[in-house]
């Protein structure tokens, strides 16, 4: 689904005016389903991937404010042994899906040249749609959260919404946690000062897109 799609021009609508009949309790369920179902619009399969990655950095995340809390000794090489594993496990998911037949032609073509035959593998896999936003973003939460610059977030349907908010998802940018994710927790109400300007900056942005 397309930004400059007629199946956005009829979903970004429905969405909006949904989420402000909706009680506020309620908001961030109906938007994560929505974020979903955006991006398995591309690709259902690849939403194991994003939902993956939501699991690790939100344990990593709650596992490092569980260590601020106790008294245990060297809680720096403890955090940054979280750290490591959730950059470690989600960068290897990214460079797997986006960079292997990359490397395994390069490998292949570095052992021709010394006189080795190589069957280059190749995988026929399709690229998961904005698999660099939603991983960075959510590595940046991990960093955010051992700086201390954010408490990490219970809330796992709050975090999975951040780590898929649709808007920013397959195009970016990529959204820290302390100005996004405290959004979710606000009770918004309409303002039709805010959605005139938000049309306009759409319509700009479309205008940039297709012109």
């Amino acid at each position: 689904m397309l930004f400059n799609s007629l199946q956005f021009l009829i979903f970004l609508p429905i969405v909006v005016v949904v989420y402000f009949l909706l009680a506020h309790r309620l908001r961030w369920i109906w938007l994560l389903g929505c974020s979903y179902f955006f991006y398995m619009s591309w690709s259902p399969k690849y939403a194991i991937l994003i939902l993956l990655s939501t699991v690790i950095t939100y344990l990593s995340g709650i596992l490092i404010g569980h260590i601020d809390k106790t008294e245990i000794a060297n809680k720096i090489r403890s955090k940054k042994f979280i750290v490591g594993i959730s950059f470690v496990s989600n960068i290897s998911i990214l460079v797997f899906f986006k960079y292997f037949n990359f490397l395994s032609e390069n490998i292949s073509i570095g052992f021709e040249k010394i006189g080795i035959d190589w069957q280059n593998p190749y995988l026929d896999i399709l690229l998961p749609v904005g698999i660099s936003f939603y991983t960075f973003q959510a590595l940046s939460y991990t960093v955010d959260v051992y700086r201390g610059t954010i408490g990490p977030e219970k809330h796992f349907g709050r975090y999975a919404l951040f780590v898929s908010f649709f808007p920013q998802l397959v195009a970016g940018p990529i959204e820290r946690s302390t100005n996004l994710l405290p959004q979710f927790k606000e009770n918004k109400v309409v303002d039709i000062n805010k959605i005139r300007d938000g049309i306009l900056i759409m319509l700009f942005g479309f205008f940039k897109k297709i012109v």
